[in-house]
């Protein structure tokens, strides 16, 4: 043994400034649940969203058969009865269009007092215009205004960010507004739409998306994809941009390297192909819909959007049968690690938290009962 204590301390030493910087950055994923969708409403049209779920439902009775195995059916009714909408968002931006100010103004209080006048979804937000410069101050007054009428909590669903500068001003007027209104610091937190390739590469050939998280000083929650948005701005021809278009994976594989470790949570786009019309139409929009969604849960992004009700049966069908068809073999490969049994697999102490997490996220969406498990919540956030 050659090395002096002060040789480790040394080492210490050297280190101290990036053991703090890992310690801000990459915090580890965030505790709490996260929810499966992310529902986007025009702020004018609002008042509906308490149907959605009677509409959702029937939908599935005017188009039979169900787009889902039998052994689910009574599952998925049940959460389109009791929780059809998981995460709510007022829109503001391209779903709701360019209004004038009082109208607009209008609109704010009229979102917000009908979220207020009986039971919303456990998550809610508000997406605000973009930050560029023609909607910048419409954006600045909608979300004053919101706040002046919801005191309730909300995330904010920043659209179009191009840059770290964005992202850094979100940061500054979060922190405005909590001392205007008498908020804790830090209780504003925001979104980021990934929707403009410069948000993936920047002009300098740095990943900018990392560069948004690291500007963003903890605020922000979510790194949402835009389909659309982002598949024209990269020249994809209108027929051709989807979810599971290269483009689209390039922009995603970037996100979730980004993301990884700082607790900042991946969503997917949506499609704009809708069930609705004859039943051949309904039926082959939600196999694509089934098929998309799955995708995008094998592929670590446990979120989208929906666009439409006759969307929810299939988000909810693919997501439970995610998480159903895999619990066994979770289950089997956590026992092993937890009794150190190879089991023909040899299991790292990163592979056992993923495992935690795949059956937390499970019981959070109402897919796996609780007695279904042989570990209880407590044992699975004790591994992660």
């Amino acid at each position: 043994m050659r090395l002096r204590d002060d040789d480790y301390a040394a080492l210490d030493d050297r280190l101290a400034a990036h053991d703090a910087f890992l310690a801000v950055r990459y915090p580890g994923e965030r505790p709490g649940r996260q929810p499966v969708h992310t529902v986007y409403i025009p702020a004018d049209r609002i008042g509906g969203f308490r149907e959605w779920g009677a509409r959702a439902l029937a939908v599935l009775d005017e188009h039979p058969p169900l787009p889902f195995p039998a052994a689910l059916a009574d599952r998925v009714r049940a959460k389109l009865t009791t929780e059809p909408i998981e995460d709510l968002r007022v829109d503001f931006e391209d779903g709701y269009g360019v209004r004038d100010d009082d109208q607009e103004d209008a609109a704010v209080k009229q979102a917000a007092a009908v979220l207020l006048d009986g039971p919303r979804p456990p998550f809610v937000g508000v997406r605000v215009k973009s930050l560029e410069a023609p909607t910048r101050h419409r954006a600045l007054r909608t979300l004053d205004l919101w706040l002046t009428h919801y005191p309730e909590p909300f995330v904010i669903t920043v659209p179009k960010v191009s840059g770290p500068d964005q992202a850094a001003a979100a940061v500054a007027l979060c922190e405005r507004l909590e001392r205007a209104y008498g908020l804790a610091g830090g209780a504003l937190r925001f979104e980021i739409q990934i929707e403009l390739p410069s948000a993936v590469l920047g002009a300098d050939g740095t990943a900018t998306v990392a560069r948004l998280i690291t500007a963003a000083d903890g605020r922000c929650t979510g790194l949402h994809y835009g389909t659309y948005d982002y598949s024209a701005a990269a020249g994809v021809a209108a027929a051709h941009q989807a979810m599971d278009h290269p483009v689209a994976d390039h922009a995603k594989a970037v996100m979730q390297a980004a993301a990884a470790g700082t607790g900042v949570r991946l969503s997917d786009g949506s499609t704009n192909i809708l069930p609705v019309g004859t039943d051949v139409a309904v039926h082959d929009a939600w196999a694509l819909h089934h098929r998309l969604v799955r995708r995008s849960l094998e592929h670590g992004f446990y979120q989208g959007w929906d666009l439409h009700p006759a969307q929810l049966p299939t988000r909810f069908a693919a997501t439970y049968a995610f998480f159903t068809d895999g619990t066994d073999a979770a289950v089997g490969r956590l026992r092993r690690y937890l009794d150190r049994q190879a089991g023909g697999i040899l299991d790292e102490p990163a592979t056992a938290r993923a495992l935690a997490g795949y059956l937390l996220r499970g019981l959070d969406c109402g897919a796996l009962p609780p007695e279904s498990l042989p570990f209880t919540r407590e044992d699975l956030r004790d591994l992660t």
